[in-house]
């Protein structure tokens, strides 16, 4: 037995409504057409200074030799400012870029990972060796006199600032950020240290592949 062939109006109604949906459908792929003509070609994340980011430098490494812009010419780096007497956000923050270059398997071998001190008064190339060996990653750690270290701040548009502290000691207030830098030292992104892990991992991600 076969379905009745639908009546005169039913079949009008189906006609208009197939006419509807093959309009959307057009309009649809014509609209996603247009936005692929005329999409950005901008990255996703715009470096807020631009080209004004990083410069010439000059710090010294654990073992002693002379660590300059030059040194890291040809290879993205994640630069962090901070100091090794730092109680939450150094440790936190150079354990995370630990954890994220192991997420990326080989991929994690396509960037540096630099700490920089900005306690110079304290913090020798000594200090630094033994700190950054801590995070089970390797990581170039940084330092130099006060002078050298002002320099490569203001490059960054970093900041930091000695602040006493109770009993006649102090501790240092610094930008969190991370700076992520790419093979020619022009910076690509910055890692928020509030952002969530995914969105640091993506950024890494990019800035070894770019």
């Amino acid at each position: 037995m076969t379905d009745p062939a639908p009546s005169g109006r039913t079949a009008k109604r189906l006609k208009a409504l197939r006419a509807i949906l093959w309009a959307l459908v057009l309009l649809a792929a014509g609209a996603g057409l247009y936005a692929l003509l005329n999409r950005s070609e901008q990255p996703p994340e715009a470096a807020p200074y631009g080209d004004a980011v990083g410069g010439p430098f000059a710090l010294t490494a654990p073992d002693g030799s002379t660590v300059t812009e030059r040194t890291l010419a040809g290879k993205p780096f994640a630069l962090f400012f901070g100091f090794t007497r730092c109680p939450d956000v150094c440790p936190t923050t150079l354990a995370r870029l630990a954890q994220l270059r192991e997420r990326m398997g080989e991929q994690g071998d396509g960037f540096e990972i630099v700490f920089v001190s900005v306690d110079p008064e304290s913090d020798t190339p000594e200090d630094i060796g033994r700190y950054v060996a801590l995070f089970d990653t390797p990581i170039l750690g940084l330092t130099g006199t006060k002078e050298q270290i002002d320099a490569i701040v203001g490059a960054y548009h970093a900041f930091y600032e000695k602040v006493p502290t109770e009993g006649g000691g102090y501790t240092v207030d610094h930008t969190a950020s991370v700076f992520l830098m790419d093979r020619e030292g022009k910076l690509q992104s910055i890692i928020d240290h509030h952002e969530s892990a995914e969105t640091s991992l993506d950024k890494l991600e990019r800035l070894v592949s770019a």
